[in-house]
């Protein structure tokens, strides 16, 4: 059985509506009948199921979103050179991302090359963020 990592109760809410807050365990199934997780915040905890804290970032970063309504890929606030569900900032990761085939536009290549920049450099790329999940993945 495969579990996914659900948050409630927490007093923080994102433009979303969603708010977050205690981790909980809870079988795919469940929350498959019953919850209100979007595909791409499954998406993410499935592939960060083994690195916790790229969840909770991935919560910060995005809100867990990859897309917009109107379905172009989300772009940061403060620096638009921020791409995707991980906010992989273009502007230095370009390069790189397509030296690896990677196309930080796409969902799964954002995560492949969020995961790459975690296994060489750990959470540093995302520490503008820390204040936001570092508490999040002390609670797990």
């Amino acid at each position: 059985m495969i579990a996914v990592l659900t948050v409630t109760s927490m007093q923080t809410v994102f433009p979303s509506g969603i708010a977050y807050g205690q981790i909980e365990e809870t079988p795919t199934e469940e929350v498959a009948k019953n919850s209100p997780l979007t595909n791409t915040e499954l998406v993410v905890r499935s592939y960060f199921k083994d690195i916790p804290v790229m969840i909770q970032i991935a919560r910060c970063e995005s809100g867990f979103r990859h897309t917009l309504e109107d379905g172009s890929v989300l772009r940061g606030v403060v620096d638009s050179a921020d791409t995707g569900v991980m906010q992989i900032n273009k502007r230095f990761h370009a390069d790189k991302a397509t030296t690896m085939d990677l196309d930080l536009d796409n969902l799964y290549n954002n995560m492949a090359y969020a995961r790459h920049l975690y296994e060489t450099e750990g959470t540093r790329p995302w520490n503008a963020s820390a204040s936001c999940w570092n508490n999040q993945v002390a609670m797990q």
